[in-house]
Order: structure tokens, then sequence, then C-alpha cells
């Protein structure tokens, strides 16, 4: 069996670990490479889609990712405790009419001993922002730049 560190039980360090590592994954916008970091009968909510299994999240995030365009994300650690995670997270993008949105929201996180997540459970909002209110600008090729200010940092 293969492991994907870091492993629970999560320290503060560890699970600030998990979570850059998430927002880099999301931000690569590979369905299939996300989708490896779930276990093979990982459950989601996300948003009003209920889905299990690692083919579906690949299904949901390949929809998600051709109408959310130039998808940019920053997650940060709100919670850990064991083998979960609570995560707060905002991300932007624009659909295909070049409209801009900022979407908030919340994931818990449970993970099994290997590292993979069993359990997704996300609630997002989002509103329409111009797009001289973004605030996500770094190259779409790569992961946040570490000197990026995070969600706290701007105040989110």
């Amino acid at each position: 069996m293969s492991t994907r560190p870091p492993l629970p039980p999560f320290n503060r360090d560890s699970a600030i670990q998990k979570v850059r590592l998430a927002e880099d994954g999301w931000n690569t916008r590979n369905p299939e490479k996300v989708a490896l970091a779930y276990t093979e009968d990982s459950w989601w909510r996300n948003r009003v889609e209920f889905v299990q299994g690692r083919a579906a999240i690949v299904g949901l995030l390949s929809r998600k990712w051709a109408r959310e365009l130039e998808y940019r994300l920053i997650k940060e650690l709100w919670a850990f405790d064991g083998n979960r995670i609570a995560v707060r997270f905002a991300y932007e993008y624009h659909d295909d009419s070049g409209q801009w949105y900022r979407a908030y929201g919340n994931e818990n996180w449970e993970f099994a001993e290997d590292g993979l997540m069993r359990w997704r459970h996300a609630s997002i909002n989002e509103a329409p922002i111009p797009a001289s209110e973004r605030k996500f600008h770094w190259d779409l090729n790569g992961p946040r730049p570490a000197d990026h200010p995070g969600l706290s940092d701007m105040g989110f």
C-alpha cells in the first residue's frame, strides 16, 4: 500500500502542509491528478452534488474546470484533530462570457491512515466581481508563490 504524506494524526505543521499540498494540486486543474489524493471510494459533498469514487470526482472536477476558467485557489487551515482537517478557502475564475467571480467556502476533510482523503464536505458561495477587484494574480501554470498573501493576509 502506498501512502500520501503527511499522514494522520496531524499536528499543526503537518495539517498546514496537507492543506498547501491540496491547494497546489487543485491549482493544477488536472482532475485525474487531483483525484489521486482521495480514496478509491471517497465520498464528496460539493455544493449540491454528492459523488462517490475517483471516477465521479474526475467527472465533477472536469465539469467544474470546463466552466471555471483561469481558476486560482487559496486554502487556509481552520482547525484539525486526529485524522480531520477543516479548511476555509477562496478562489477566483471567470466564465466563458468573461465575468469574474470570487467563491468562498469551507471544507471538512477526513483522512484514511494512508493519508488519502475519504470524506470531503464543501460549502461554497460565490459572487460576481469586476476584473479590477481580482486578488489572485499568479501564473496559471504553477502553484501560488510562497510570497503571495494568504486569505488572512488579504482580509478574507
